[in-house]
């Protein structure tokens, strides 16, 4: 066995050995993805804190987030032209520096309008860094070694945003929510200075300045941020009832259409849309929109009930999510080790069956769940994001020619991002309607000629009256609360089943893809 082994080492071509210069640059490309990423979600938990240290409202804090998601979502696309016209080497170094800065600004933010504007800026110039982990994994790592690169960026992209909450909680409880941005800083510096260095993956291609079409670039601005805004704002200020919201909407559909026709009709359109007609880089989209559907959703759900319901402070969350992210780090290796032994598709069905496994059993919630309550749910969710996350990058990218892999690597990682954004417009949409119907139907239940509820309304009046107090009014009282509360968590249980639903839906849209062939000889390895 090891002679044929150490045959089959021997004839491997010269193509499988990897410049040492280029692994360095992809690791610390790897190291700047990861800072981006999790800087979504870093703040979710710590956003209480910052609300006090800015004296902001409770209707501006959720910017601190939406603005980061809106400047990211529209750069996202744009990556791979403007790594075309200045190389990835350019683009990537200076969307490090320009997040490491973005980030020291955000840490001394005084007021919420200044933490805007430099989340915002975060959120643009980080968004350059995402795209190109995945063109470079895929255009100069050779086919043998996908196996290895591709859990690398898969667990990347699923464990930054899983644990960002518990990074955030912890940094912001241990030391302050300074920190949250602080921390870029150090590991800013070194993805700059080593990119810059070592990064040899491609030349700039500046005549294509000349053609670059900033009619699309508006417009897919316009259509992409005011999307992002209806979703992000929507639940909140009751749609289409609101009119900047209607105006956000309607400017996104004017730009879309503007967007969608130069696309397809300038010689140089910002955004390369013909990946899409390979039919396996768009189903892979399409599951990588579901992927964010449930990535995002359940990263933000979770920290909702343990805060309202179990009463739990933002460290205490943090370290209640970090059992999926543990999943997903020791399930990591499994994924690559898999990924080359076995049909993509059926370990694509596998992933889909866990992850949907997992809601399953969040779809009978309570109020009493706890940790170990949600550990085997959280174990089940992080292990089936890594066993889906890899197969989907390689059906999408690993099959297409290298010199359309950096457009594509951008619109592959833009629909993950809008599968997060609709998620949590469905799901917080969804969580306040059935919040409604739920605490409609516990009201009809606890009236007057409900035994069971009267004897449990004068048990808790004589207590209040033991203490003192209007025993009558106060029981009402605590009915509501308790009426109000179990109706929240049916509400987590139907959030729970409808993406159960969706994601079994998923293992049969997995029957949809072609058997994914290799890609022709020298995809792969060579400096596109």
């Amino acid at each position: 066995m090891a002679s044929a082994s150490a045959t089959a080492g021997s004839a491997a071509p010269a193509a499988d050995h990897m410049d040492p210069r280029r692994l360095i640059a992809f690791f610390a490309m790897v190291l700047g993805m990861f800072m981006s990423i999790l800087d979504i979600q870093i703040v979710s938990a710590s956003l209480a804190e910052i609300q006090a240290g800015l004296s902001a409202g409770s209707d501006e804090i959720g910017w601190v987030q939406t603005a980061y998601l809106i400047a990211e979502v529209i750069m996202i696309p744009l990556s791979g032209t403007l790594a075309r016209i200045i190389s990835t080497r350019y683009l990537f170094a200076i969307s490090a520096a320009g997040f490491t800065v973005a980030s020291a600004l955000a840490a001394t933010a005084t007021n919420i309008d200044q933490m805007i504007v430099y989340r915002a800026i975060q959120g643009f110039i980080g968004g350059g860094m995402i795209p190109s982990v995945f063109a470079a994994a895929f255009t100069i790592f050779p086919p043998s070694k996908r196996s290895i690169v591709s859990p690398i960026i898969g667990l990347i992209a699923t464990l930054a945003p899983t644990i960002g909450p518990t990074v955030g909680g912890y940094l912001s409880h241990a030391f302050s929510w300074h920190w949250l941005f602080l921390v870029n800083i150090p590991p800013g510096i070194a993805v700059t200075i080593i990119t810059w260095n070592f990064i040899d993956f491609d030349k700039p291609e500046w005549s294509l300045m000349k053609k670059f079409d900033w009619w699309g670039l508006l417009s897919m601005g316009v259509f992409l941020g005011a999307l992002e805004y209806v979703l992000e704002e929507g639940n909140s200020n009751d749609w289409f009832n609101d009119t900047n919201i209607v105006i956000a909407a309607v400017a996104s559909v004017v730009a879309a259409v503007v967007f969608f026709y130069r696309a397809f009709a300038v010689e140089f359109p910002v955004v390369d849309l013909r990946s899409f007609s390979n039919k396996n880089f768009a189903l892979g989209s399409l599951f990588s929109f579901v992927m964010g559907i449930g990535l995002y959703g359940l990263t933000y759900i979770y920290p909702v009930y343990l805060g309202r319901i179990r009463g739990y402070d933002s460290l205490m969350i943090g370290e209640t999510m970090f059992v999926s992210g543990l999943a997903m780090f020791f399930t990591a290796p499994l994924a690559g080790f898999l990924s080359a032994r076995m049909d993509l598709r059926a370990m694509m069905a596998i992933g889909f069956a866990s992850f949907a496994s997992g809601t399953y059993i969040m779809a009978h919630l309570t109020a009493d769940w706890d940790f170990w309550e949600l550990f085997i749910p959280q174990i089940l969710r992080g292990v089936g994001l890594m066993l889906c996350m890899v197969p989907i990058n390689n059906i999408a990218l690993g099959t297409l020619p290298p010199a359309r892999i950096r457009n594509a690597s951008g619109l592959f990682n833009l629909t993950r991002n809008l599968g997060g954004a609709v998620g949590l417009a469905v799901i917080n949409t969804v969580l306040t309607n059935r919040q409604d119907v739920h605490y409609t139907r516990l009201r009809e239940s606890v009236q007057w000629g409900n035994e069971m509820a009267m004897e449990r309304m004068h048990n808790m009046a004589a207590n209040f009256d033991a203490y003192g107090l209007d025993g009558a009014t106060a029981a009402i009282k605590q009915l509501v609360n308790m009426a109000e509360r179990q109706a929240i968590i049916l509400s987590f249980g139907d959030i729970f089943m409808m993406l159960t639903v969706l994601f079994m839906a998923m293992i049969l849209g997995v029957l949809l893809i072609n058997k994914p062939q290799p890609p022709p000889a020298g995809a792969g390895g060579g400096g596109h």
